[in-house]
């Protein structure tokens, strides 16, 4: 076709650009090759997450929706939501989370507030021997578990060391810790404060790395003891709370191993020791129950998602982060 003269050259020329190589195209060689590497190495990661964490995950929310129990004397089939319906109408399901929760809202503060307290304290430049009573206050977290169960089972006795000091200093009728429901709670926050050594730690880091200068500014605005530590101390720890307070509703809502071993997961006494993990691990091996275990495993992953979610959405109001406008 015949193009007028004077006309082609006033169009303009439209060049297609390519738009940007994937990184992968980009990538020499040498970056490719230690790419390869570095999955190679992070793979017996990969495979351990995926074949026993995603998988088994998986796994247990289909059971959630079969008839498997351990001896399996039923055909294995598909039961829907009947599961769920039983665990709605489950007395023992809500009386131990009851039991749970009644704990979660005594020991909380207590495990965010103690070991908070604690660490101001030994941070403090008029305490001597800062050093010594860090080392003294860890080293029962490194102590096995069970073995200090079972040492604080004997010190908490009818004639145990606590009840013998408390009969020294005039206390006549000392309390029965572990054999009374209204005594059963204190004693395990006792055992549960002994083994505060790492929250001490952590906030022990967190205090270390808060600038001088906001202290140099809150001394020279006038402010005392409690301003600094209500104005400086508590805003700039504020992350390290939040972090302790997630990782404690965590810790609480699976609490059970200490009932397990005190009361041989018999939920004594009078059901006060019956945590809702503790009847979630007995329906489980006890009663052999897999398909209703998985479903009592599930509801407990759902409270823990919807608490740490609503405590995320709070914490905007009052979690300070130095990093942000």
């Amino acid at each position: 076709m015949n193009q007028l003269p004077g006309v082609t050259a006033a169009i303009p020329r439209f060049r297609l650009r390519r738009g940007p190589r994937p990184p992968s195209a980009r990538m020499s060689p040498l970056a490719r090759r230690e790419a390869r590497y570095g999955f190679l190495f992070i793979s017996p990661w990969i495979v351990g997450f995926l074949a026993f964490t995603l998988f088994p995950m998986v796994a247990t929310l289909a059971f959630t929706f079969l008839n498997i129990t351990l001896a399996q004397e039923e055909p294995l089939r598909f039961v829907g939501l009947d599961n769920w319906t039983r665990m709605a109408g489950d007395q023992h399901v809500w009386d131990s989370l009851g039991v749970t929760l009644r704990f979660a809202a005594l020991w909380l503060p207590i495990s965010i507030i103690v070991p908070f307290t604690v660490a101001v304290g030994l941070n403090s430049k008029y305490v001597r021997g800062a050093s010594l009573m860090r080392t003294l206050f860890f080293v029962p977290y490194v102590v096995p578990f069970v073995a200090g169960v079972l040492v604080w089972e004997q010190m908490l006795g009818d004639t145990g060391w606590v009840n013998a000091f408390l009969k020294l200093v005039g206390v006549d009728s000392p309390p029965s810790w572990l054999f009374d429901a209204g005594w059963i709670y204190p004693a395990l926050i006792l055992m549960g404060i002994w083994g505060i050594g790492a929250g001490i730690v952590i906030n022990l880091a967190g205090l270390r790395g808060i600038p001088t200068e906001l202290y140099e500014a809150a001394r020279i605005d006038g402010a005392g003891a409690w301003a600094t530590l209500r104005n400086v101390t508590i805003p700039m720890m504020s992350p390290i709370l939040f972090y302790t307070l997630i990782l404690g509703v965590v810790d609480v809502l699976q609490y059970f191993l200490v009932p397990l071993v005190l009361k041989n997961g018999t939920g004594d006494p009078a059901g006060a020791t019956l945590f809702y993990n503790l009847n979630l691990y007995k329906t489980f091996f006890t009663y052999q129950q897999m398909s209703y275990g998985a479903t009592l495993a599930w509801f407990l992953f759902g409270i823990t998602l919807v608490v740490t979610l609503i405590l995320f959405a709070l914490s905007r109001r009052w979690v300070y982060y130095a990093g942000e406008r």
